[in-house]
């Protein structure tokens, strides 16, 4: 039931950011948007190219089915709107900085909030491959990641069906990784020291 659930809110999701894709609209609360789907827009284009081709393939091979080819077709629509809202859902939900926390998204899957406080370190670091790790949380694009974040707390992440990790190194895209490193590093370092000034205590009473 919780699986079932999962999907249908994962669905509806994609439907949502599909209309805000083609109203040119974006989720960020009026934090600074860094995109990360400029890596899988060519992709997408493919897998849908691919779909409308063989849908039209099929087409031709069940016209003396109509059932058939109506049931085909109906499963190719789906298929494509699902590959659309996929790529809608990671353009209208992009990583977010505000001013003490930056969200880090991907699609309607994952939107993990860090305060600039837990983080203690910000990398340009570009991976290929991502071996899952205790404690490791990495959400490439295209197969890569280029941004590595060191926590000096753990937060909590939930999986797409709820469960919850713990996780100090978070590592994923961005397509101006640069940009996105050199605007939060002086953030977290401004964080850093807010936390460790002294407080001033008052003199005894005159």
């Amino acid at each position: 039931m919780r699986t079932a659930g999962a999907l249908l809110r994962h669905e509806l999701r994609l439907l949502a950011s599909l209309a805000l894709w083609l109203t040119r609209a974006q989720l960020t609360d009026g934090g600074r948007a860094f995109g990360y789907a400029r890596g899988q827009g060519a992709m997408t284009a493919g897998l849908v190219f691919v779909c409308v081709i063989e849908s039209l393939c099929m087409s031709v091979l069940l016209r003396d089915w109509p059932r058939t080819h109506h049931v085909v077709l109906a499963l190719d629509v789906y298929t494509v709107v699902f590959l659309l809202g996929l790529h809608a859902a990671t353009v209208v939900r992009p990583h977010v900085l505000e001013p003490d926390a930056l969200r880090v998204r991907r699609g309607a899957q994952v939107d993990l909030r860090i305060p600039l406080a837990q983080v203690a370190s910000v990398g340009r670091e570009l991976r290929m491959t991502h071996t899952p790790a205790a404690g490791e949380l990495a959400l490439p694009v295209g197969s890569q990641t280029t941004i590595t974040l060191q926590l000096s707390e753990p937060v909590t992440h939930f999986t797409f069906l709820g469960r919850q990790r713990e996780v100090s190194t978070v590592r994923f895209h961005a397509d101006d990784a640069d940009a996105l490193v050199t605007t939060l590093r002086p953030l977290v370092e401004e964080v850093r020291r807010a936390r460790t000034v002294p407080s001033t205590s008052p003199g005894p009473p005159g």
